[in-house]
């Protein structure tokens, strides 16, 4: 089965939010497993939209601390590695989806693109070459599933 990241701000406004969580749903209706960091904001976001659609969500958190996890993640892994643990993430995916976000986001579009790793970007602030741009979440997980299947 297919897994694809959600990367993303660990607070986000409600817009933002919006798109993660429809994000999350249709990487639920696809049949696919859901990774993400597993605290707030995009995150919890996308776990959130993808457990409404009776998806499973995998939560890759920085801390020593399964409590630390939102409520919608099904599987916590604790890495007590921070930051680092963006490398985790990226190596865990298939394809990642990047909704918005700031600099840890940034680091988890490299790491995944210096992996191959097929990388979508939503609403991001940067241009980043070799990632994929979406124009809505559906667009985002349908260009994802399509690069992994291509290679």
């Amino acid at each position: 089965m297919i897994q694809i990241g959600v990367i993303g701000a660990g607070s986000c406004n409600n817009r933002v939010a919006g798109l993660a969580e429809a994000v999350g749903a249709e990487i639920a209706k696809n049949n696919a497993i859901l990774i993400c960091g597993g605290l707030g904001g995009v995150m919890e976001a996308a776990a959130k939209g993808c457990k409404a659609e009776g998806g499973q969500a995998i939560g890759i958190l920085p801390g020593n601390r399964k409590e630390d996890a939102n409520e919608y993640i099904d599987l916590v892994i604790v890495t007590a590695m921070s930051h680092a643990r963006n490398a985790i993430i990226a190596q865990s995916c298939d394809a990642l989806i990047a909704v918005d976000g700031e600099y840890g986001t940034l680091s988890e579009i490299a790491l995944s693109l210096k992996m191959g790793k097929p990388v979508v970007t939503l609403e991001s602030k940067w241009d980043v070459e070799g990632a994929r741009v979406a124009a809505s979440p559906q667009d985002a997980v349908k260009i994802a599933m399509r690069l992994f299947l291509t290679r």
